[in-house]
């Protein structure tokens, strides 16, 4: 079972029932709608994480120019190498 599912692990069938009665009876005939609009929230939620992913990699990817040797300051004469 995936962790997401988790807190549904412990319904049966009869409960299952009764929320998809429930569901049934405060949606009526929007119930179709209200899934479409659901599961395209949980698409762009999806892409927009993904996105964010995407972002962490690249940036993840790249050397960072910042970090240099703090042995070698070009302040301190003495510290430059003697190429």
């Amino acid at each position: 079972m995936t962790p997401t599912l988790a807190f549904i692990s412990g319904l049966g069938p009869w409960e299952i029932g009764a929320i998809l009665l429930v569901a049934l009876l405060f949606f009526g005939g929007r119930l179709p709608e209200v899934g479409r609009s659901l599961g395209r929230g949980i698409v762009e939620f999806k892409r927009g994480i993904r996105g964010i992913n995407d972002e962490i990699d690249d940036a993840s990817d790249q050397p960072d120019h910042r970090l240099k040797d703090p042995r070698k300051s070009r302040d301190n004469p003495d510290d430059r190498d003697s190429d």
